[in-house]
């Protein structure tokens, strides 16, 4: 009668506990979630940065040119982050400059400076799937990435893209902005450190548009990793963009002021 009543008593606990742990398993939506802010926290803090770049643009043909720029970056933490890039060379694209106000929710805003013209120009909100000065990556590109931005979709767990040795997840992220040019990313980051690793763009109709890859990070600080090198594969017209960081500065004293209309026509 023991043996009968302790197998029982086995066997309700063992109920119970699966019982809890099926309540308790996260679905893939809650899972990808979790895991993009998990990334977003890991960089939180860094209030600023400067960096010094070079962009190569490479045609179909293999044919290459040369730009240089430099970016600011400010970091806010009640509303996405403003940055600015500003071009030095060539010659015909010196002086222009992007500003961008990431918003959290609701469509970011952007203002392009055309010194030839002597004038800012507002980018619509339909128009940022429009190439950012004839490279591959888009003005939409070119915001901060907010957890409010998407939605999001864990879908499997696999070595990472040219890092083997490290194990990433991969996730679906779908945009909220209904003026996206994209129905979704697919991006792998690392667990180790939260580093992206790649990113696979669709376009409107579902199909893989770029390939974004990421390569030779550095940490800064003891705690912000940064990738050197950034390489845009566009699938359809095999055009492709590399961009190369020659140098990142945080925290140097950025203010609020430094990013708004004025500061695109101070530009040099």
């Amino acid at each position: 009668m023991n043996n009968i009543i302790n197998n029982f008593f086995i066997i309700t606990f063992c109920i119970f506990l699966f019982s809890g742990l099926t309540v308790l398993a996260e679905t893939p939506e809650e899972m990808g979630l979790r895991l993009a802010i998990e990334g977003d926290l890991r960089d939180e803090g860094f209030q600023d940065t400067v960096s010094q770049m070079k962009m190569k643009l490479r045609n179909a043909q293999g044919e290459e040119s040369i730009r240089k720029f430099y970016s600011k970056t400010l970091e806010l933490l009640d509303d996405g982050d403003k940055s600015i890039f500003i071009f030095e060379h060539p010659r015909d694209v010196s002086g222009t400059a992007v500003l961008t106000f990431t918003h959290k929710e609701g469509p970011d805003d952007q203002w392009l400076y055309l010194p030839a013209l002597k004038r800012v120009k507002r980018i619509s909100s339909d128009n940022k799937t429009g190439s950012f000065v004839g490279s591959e990556f888009a003005y939409e590109d070119l915001s901060s990435q907010e957890i409010e931005k998407y939605t999001y979709k864990w879908i499997e767990d696999v070595p990472c893209p040219g890092k083997k040795e490290l194990s990433c997840f991969v996730n679906e992220d779908y945009p909220v902005e209904k003026h996206s040019g994209y129905t979704k990313r697919v991006l792998w980051m690392d667990y180790d450190e939260f580093r992206v690793w790649k990113i696979d763009f669709y376009d409107r109709k579902d199909s893989l548009l770029k390939t974004l890859t990421f390569s030779d990070y550095k940490q800064y600080l003891e705690k912000y990793w940064r990738a050197h090198f950034l390489h845009m594969v566009n699938h359809n017209t095999r055009k492709e963009t590399e961009i190369i960081i020659e140098s990142i500065v945080f925290q140097s004293g950025l203010k609020d002021n430094d990013f708004n209309r004025q500061a695109l026509k101070r530009v040099r």
